[in-house]
């Protein structure tokens, strides 16, 4: 029965929606309806109504300054999303048929990033006041990396009381006192850090290769959900970070993608400062411990213990880009 009712729940929220829809398939964390009016989707949304109702508003100014992103649209009653029978909200999205971003093209990522620089030009033109609700805390930043050192030591902590210690764990014993190192480094360089009001602006809050659609319609940026007011470079860095990831921390292509940026929308020298402590930070080092902590230790597969000596093999490349990225940088760093 539970099964029945997984199947027939999409169909009854898309009936709330004016559109004939000839099918549902489960897609990426979404339900794509095959309608008369060209492929939805159907996606879980948590917030308020007020942060729907701008993103909406948003993403139609968007596509007023030429940015070629999805759409939210409303049910036959004017609501800004529909329910289901256990109140869950959903908003009905357009979707971009096409290839995604290619992580191994420097075409895509180059084009991706300079489309990035294109959308946070567009959003300096928004013209109406910035509500609250979207607005991230200035040192939201700082505040993270000092959780996530304190979660980087209570897994240290946990694995120093373990008697019998699994090849992950003692690999990641040796590794610690010099990624956690640089963890601090960062934090404090943080800390003497001022942020002054132009770092700041509409930022898409999840910029990586899966929400750059290359489309017939053209290059489209989708999934605007974690849409934020906040330091901007942040979404350049998100990006830069996962591409070298990818790419072995390739100094070159990093260069290439901040630069490419740069020469779209030109980034302030304070604004370096702040690429830079966003992608010196060892985020991969905390998210593979963090992932060890939240999961049950003894079930812990060989892919974690792949995943950390990828990032202790990278470390080098890494820090070979974060010098050359310094350089540029300057003060100090």
């Amino acid at each position: 029965m539970e099964g029945i009712f997984m199947y027939i729940r999409p169909e009854q929220i898309a009936e709330q929606y004016e559109m004939e829809v000839k099918s549902i398939s489960k897609g990426r964390d979404c339900f794509l309806c095959e309608t008369d009016l060209g492929m939805r989707a159907l996606k879980e949304y948590r917030g308020s109504v007020e942060r729907a109702e701008f993103l909406a508003g948003m993403l139609d100014f968007l596509k007023e300054q030429n940015i070629v992103a999805e759409q939210i649209f409303y049910t036959k009653e004017g609501e800004i999303f529909a329910r289901d029978e256990e109140e869950q909200n959903y908003l009905l999205l357009s979707v971009f048929r096409g290839a995604e971003c290619d992580t191994k093209s420097r075409e895509d990522m180059v084009y991706a990033v300079r489309l990035l620089a294109g959308l946070h030009n567009a959003t300096e033109q928004y013209p109406d006041e910035v509500p609250e609700f979207v607005k991230m805390n200035p040192n939201a930043l700082l505040l993270l990396y000092e959780k996530h050192n304190r979660e980087l030591r209570q897994v240290r902590n946990y694995i120093r009381g373990r008697k019998q210690k699994n090849e992950f764990e003692e690999m990641f014993m040796r590794q610690f006192a010099g990624f956690f190192e640089k963890a601090q480094a960062v934090t404090e360089q943080l800390q003497n850090m001022e942020i002054c009001e132009e770092l700041i602006g509409f930022c898409h809050g999840d910029y990586n290769q899966h929400n750059v659609v290359f489309s017939r319609e053209g290059v489209a940026v989708v999934n605007f959900l974690n849409f934020s007011y906040q330091i901007r470079v942040s979404d350049l860095s998100n990006f830069v970070r996962k591409m070298m990831e990818k790419n072995n921390w390739n100094t070159s292509l990093g260069m290439e993608l901040i630069g490419a940026y740069d020469s779209v929308r030109k980034l302030k020298p304070q604004e370096f400062s702040y690429l830079y402590f966003y992608l010196a930070y060892p985020e991969k080092f905390w998210k593979i411990a963090n992932h060890y902590s939240q999961s049950h230790k003894a079930w812990l597969s060989g892919r974690n213990t792949e995943k950390l000596s990828k990032v202790i093999t990278q470390e080098g490349a890494r820090e070979h880009f974060l010098q050359t990225l310094a350089g540029k940088v300057g003060n100090g760093i």
